[in-house]
């Protein structure tokens, strides 16, 4: 199933989504482009901001998005990585039977699913700036992003035998 459409089948049933992409088998090269793919989503859903914030403050725009670039493109996946590495072994200590694999596909996939309340987010901080609506954006895409990531966690944890 195409990328589009596992997403929007994601916001119906997380847990299915994530069981038939552990069903593909493990490719570690499938979790790392689905992992790069999120972040380069989030680095573009940055450029709002960052041109707002560039023309408010009189900075040039290339220094603040080539931290950016190196913020969510290069560090991010370490650190994702080893959100990854601590929720199996979280998951571990209260009974998970899962591989580390399936957790770092539940977290990486989450974080791509998200990726359009994301995308909102950055729209609304270029446009709108701060304020309560900033807020709630990024509070809606929090929630739907920890529901994604614990569901698929879950499946891929405890569904497996």
């Amino acid at each position: 199933m195409p990328v589009a459409r596992d997403i929007v089948a994601t916001y119906r049933g997380p847990r299915r989504v994530v069981r038939r992409l552990l069903e593909m088998g493990e490719r570690e090269d499938r979790a790392l482009v689905t992992l790069i793919a999120a972040c380069v989503v989030v680095f573009v859903a940055q450029w709002p901001r960052l041109a707002r914030e560039a023309h408010l403050t009189g900075q040039d725009l290339n220094p603040l998005l080539g931290g950016a670039l190196l913020g969510w493109v290069f560090i991010a996946p370490l650190m994702l990585y080893a959100l990854a590495f601590l929720s199996h072994g979280v998951a571990r200590l209260v009974g998970g039977r899962g591989t580390m694999y399936g957790a770092r596909l539940a977290l990486f996939w989450a974080f791509l699913a998200a990726s359009p309340l994301i995308l909102l987010h950055g729209l609304v901080a270029g446009f709108i700036g701060p304020g309560p609506g900033l807020q709630g954006v990024g509070l809606i895409w929090c929630g739907v992003f920890l529901w994604f990531w614990i569901s698929g966690l879950r499946e891929a944890e405890w569904s497996s035998a």
